[in-house]
């Protein structure tokens, strides 16, 4: 008996330890949500010949094979549907995040995903790539204003995919390599995608680093922003995708499957939300 009433009141105490934690951790469903960042948030080629497909966008989508954020959202509060934005452009860069931002705010925006940087890398050259600090700057300033704008907001930034791997999976494969050079897509990375040179081969490992620096950047800064922000811990940058889950219109952006794929990895290294269900 005395055994039995033991373990009642350490599972009590346990209860009473964890549940405000728990409660307080747990996020209100947004009103409104805003994707920021490139072609990957509007869904670039995921569903005709070079246009963006917002409607398939792994943030702010409402195609139900994607099941984005905003579905999984909305599915737990009508608060908000149809109350997804998309300030996400192709071609963005870190550079165009800020201007993204303030398009957030206006809109009252309570919670924006972010997913910029692969601009930054995938240039002519690598040395036209922007630097570490630059990257770190700008995402700062993004930040800061949305923070001034919308103190309640919460941010989820997710991290850079792996171009290296993209070569790595893409090299052998004709279309893919015709794509490639045809279309200039990712120079930095992908040109001369054959070649086994060691100088090609150290570019490729520079081009890596460099993206991974900027995702360590990008997430000392959603760090620093506080609570309100969380990172995907690297999960976008470490899934081991195929071409299966690219676009064979480009061998580049992620395919329906892709921003599916994009969908489960990051929701489920985001936030913890209230479901009121």
């Amino acid at each position: 008996m005395i055994g039995r009433l033991g373990s009642v009141l350490a599972a009590m105490l346990l209860v009473s330890a964890t549940g405000p934690a728990q409660a307080a951790a747990a996020q209100p469903v947004p009103e409104i949500m805003a994707a920021l960042g490139d072609s990957i948030s509007t869904g670039f080629n995921a569903c005709g010949w070079y246009v963006s497909c917002p409607a398939r966008s792994w943030s702010s989508g409402d195609n139900r094979g994607v099941s984005s954020h905003y579905l999984r959202l909305s599915a737990m509060s009508g608060t908000l549907q149809k109350h997804n934005l998309t300030f996400a452009a192709p071609g963005a860069t870190s550079a165009d995040l800020l201007a993204q931002v303030r398009k957030a705010v206006a809109a009252k925006a309570d919670y924006v995903t972010i997913l910029v940087g692969a601009q930054d890398a995938c240039v002519r050259t690598e040395q036209d790539m922007t630097p570490v600090d630059t990257y770190r700057s700008r995402i700062d300033a993004a930040l800061a204003e949305l923070r001034a704008g919308m103190p309640q907001a919460r941010v989820f930034v997710a991290s850079i995919p792996d171009l290296r791997r993209l070569w790595h999976v893409g090299k052998t494969q004709p279309l893919a390599r015709t794509f490639w050079t045809a279309g200039r897509i990712c120079q930095s990375m992908l040109a001369n995608p054959t070649s086994t040179k060691r100088a090609d081969a150290d570019r490729r490992e520079r081009v890596r680093a460099r993206v991974m620096a900027y995702n360590r950047a990008a997430a000392k800064a959603c760090a620093a922003f506080g609570s309100g922000c969380h990172s995907d811990g690297g999960a976008v940058f470490s899934f081991p995708f195929t071409l299966d889950q690219v676009s064979k219109w480009d061998y580049f952006h992620p395919n329906m499957e892709g921003q599916r794929i994009l969908a489960q990895q990051t929701f489920e290294h985001g936030f913890t939300w209230d479901d009121p269900r």
